[in-house]
């Protein structure tokens, strides 16, 4: 029983494998603390997992776990809560895009945790339902705080 768990536990964290990175990018500083924060998700779902239910997908209930883990070791100060540094991730022959990609990851980093929650959730292009049920907002609240968050970004674009 153990075996067939972990089989399937493993197997499914392996298609879902970009989620654990992309909150860890979002939310975790330097290396050091992008590896902790990965560590810690995967040891908190592998904790839930004999109680996850199917009646969600996996990858949404992976956003759930990791999400609250970040922001729980965010408000227990864990994490940093400087810019991500994007040298390290992307070439340097692609100086603009690391310029632009600077900028936005400093004003993405300034947003409440709810509302990074929502750009992770938006970039992977999740519907407003998988949204909706990972978040406990409703769709509709989800489409308004999309609409703030993209003039936000906007606004705070303009400002720099």
């Amino acid at each position: 029983m153990e075996q067939e768990l972990t089989h399937k536990f493993t197997s499914e964290l392996a298609r879902c494998r970009g989620i654990v990175a992309k909150i860890c990018r979002l939310y975790g500083g330097d290396a050091d603390d992008r590896n902790d924060l990965q560590q810690d998700i995967l040891l908190n779902a592998w904790s839930a997992y004999p109680r996850f239910r199917s009646e969600a997908k996996f990858s949404t209930w992976l956003y759930k776990v990791a999400l609250n883990t970040a922001i729980g070791r965010i408000r227990r100060k864990e994490l940093p809560t400087d810019p991500l540094p994007l040298h390290d991730v992307i070439p340097d022959s692609e100086s603009e895009k690391i310029a632009q990609l600077e900028l936005l990851s400093h004003l993405v980093r300034r947003l409440t945790d709810e509302e990074k929650a929502l750009v992770a959730l938006y970039l992977d292009e999740l519907s407003y339902a998988d949204m909706a049920e990972i978040t406990g907002l409703t769709e509709t609240n989800v489409g308004v705080k999309l609409n703030r968050i993209k003039n936000k970004l906007k606004n705070s674009h303009y400002e720099h």
